[in-house]
C-alpha cells in the first residue's frame, strides 16, 4: 500500500525546506489573517518572517537570543481550496511531474499550515460535469481525505476541465468569509472569469496558484509519444525538434505568464505560477508574502 498523501507532503516539506524556510512560511501564513483573536501560549525562538511586535523583550534579555510570543487562535478561520480536477490536471507539469502531484503538494502544505494554526480546511473540486464541496474540517485525517479526493478525481478518465463552472459553483455555495486558494491549469482570465473573480474577491481573501504546462519540446521527451490530454491530439516529432519553434514557445509562455499575473493584480488577487514539485515551497512563500504586502 502506498504511503498516505499527507505523509508524502510532510516528507517533501521537511526534507526540502530547512527550519528557517519553514519558519518563514509559517510566519507568512499567520500574516494572512488580520484581526484574529489570540490567546498567549508560550515562547519560541525568533525565525525570519516573525512579526517584530511579537518579540518578548524581557524574555529575550534573560535568554540572550530573540524569543517571540506564540499564540493560540480563539477563532477558527477557513481555508477553502478550489481545485480544477478535470482531465487537464492529469497532464504533465513543466517540471516533469504531473500537475495532479504538484496540486496535491501545494494544497497539502498550505492545508497542513492551516491545521497547525487551528484553522479549518475544505475543498471545492470538480470538472465540467460535477463540482462538489468537501466541508471544512480541522484534522490531519480530514486533510488526507481531501488530498485523496483530488488524487482520485484528477485522472485522464475525468471529464473536461471547466474552471468557470467551478468558480461559479464556489461563488454560489461558499457564503462564510474564508481564504480561497484557487489551483488551476495555465489559463487566461477571460471577461466571464474576471467577473466571477471580482465577486469572489469581494467576499473572500483570494490566492491563485497556476501549475505550468510541460514543455513538450524538451530533449528528454524525444522519441516519446506526447498527447494533449484535452483532445488527445499528438504533437508531431518534427515540430518538437524545431529550435525556432522552441524559442517561440518559450517566449510565448513568458508573455502569457506575465499577462496572467497582471490580470490577477488588476483584480487585487495575489498569484504565482509553479512549474514543478521542487519549487512549490518557495512559490508558496512568495505567494503569501506578496499577499501580505498587497494588503498594506
Amino acid at each position: 500500500m502506498s504511503a498516505p498523501l499527507l505523509h508524502r507532503v510532510k516528507s517533501k516539506l521537511f526534507i526540502h525546506a530547512h527550519r528557517r524556510v519553514r519558519g518563514m512560511l509559517d510566519g507568512e501564513y499567520r500574516s494572512v489573517f488580520q484581526g484574529r483573536s489570540l490567546d498567549f501560549d508560550d515562547l519560541r525562538e525568533y525565525t525570519p518572517g516573525d512579526e517584530i511586535k511579537d518579540i518578548d523583550w524581557k524574555a529575550t534579555a534573560r535568554h540572550g537570543a530573540p524569543l517571540v510570543k506564540r499564540y493560540i487562535a480563539t477563532r477558527k478561520h477557513q481555508v477553502l481550496f478550489v481545485v480544477d480536477t478535470g482531465r487537464d490536471l492529469a497532464a504533465l507539469a513543466e517540471g516533469g511531474s504531473t500537475k495532479r502531484e504538484v496540486a496535491i503538494l501545494a494544497v497539502g502544505i498550505l492545508g497542513y499550515l492551516a491545521i497547525r494554526h487551528g484553522d479549518l480546511v475544505g475543498l471545492v473540486a470538480g470538472d465540467a460535469a460535477a463540482p462538489e464541496l468537501v466541508r471544512p474540517a480541522g484534522t490531519e485525517s480530514a486533510l488526507e481525505r481531501l488530498l485523496q479526493h483530488i488524487d482520485r478525481r484528477a485522472s485522464l478518465a475525468a471529464p473536461q476541465s471547466d474552471l468557470d463552472e467551478l468558480l461559479g459553483y464556489a461563488a454560489r455555495s461558499v457564503k462564510q468569509r474564508c481564504l480561497l486558494v484557487i489551483v488551476s491549469d495555465d489559463e487566461e482570465i477571460a471577461p466571464k472569469r474576471s467577473e466571477i473573480l471580482r465577486r469572489l474577491h469581494v467576499q473572500h481573501e483570494v490566492l491563485w496558484i497556476s501549475v505550468g504546462d510541460a514543455d513538450l519540446m524538451r530533449a528528454e521527451y524525444t522519441g516519446r509519444s506526447m498527447v494533449d490530454v484535452a483532445d488527445e491530439r499528438s504533437l508531431p516529432a518534427f515540430i518538437r525538434s524545431n529550435d525556432a519553434l522552441r524559442r517561440e514557445f518559450t517566449e510565448a509562455v513568458a508573455i502569457a505568464t506575465a499577462r496572467h499575473l497582471d490580470q490577477l493584480e488588476e483584480l487585487g488577487i495575489s498569484g504565482q505560477r509553479v512549474t514543478g514539485a521542487d519549487d512549490v515551497v518557495p512559490v508558496l512563500f512568495h505567494l503569501l508574502e506578496a499577499h501580505r504586502h498587497a494588503r498594506r
